[in-house]
């Protein structure tokens, strides 16, 4: 049986207010590579409830 890599994600997120302005990171580390993502957009405490 062909062994999986192993992958570690690590997030975190915030809002200034609520709703208010937030924005999000993660770092994705895999096969000894890491990636990076992050954003920002106004008032994204909104959106789950919009969805």
């Amino acid at each position: 049986m062909k062994e999986e890599p192993e992958a570690w994600i690590y997030a975190d997120g915030a809002c200034s207010g609520n709703p208010g302005p937030g924005g999000w990171g993660a770092i994705l580390h895999k096969n000894a590579r890491e990636t990076r993502r992050a954003s920002g957009k106004n008032l994204t405490s909104r959106l789950p409830g919009i969805q």
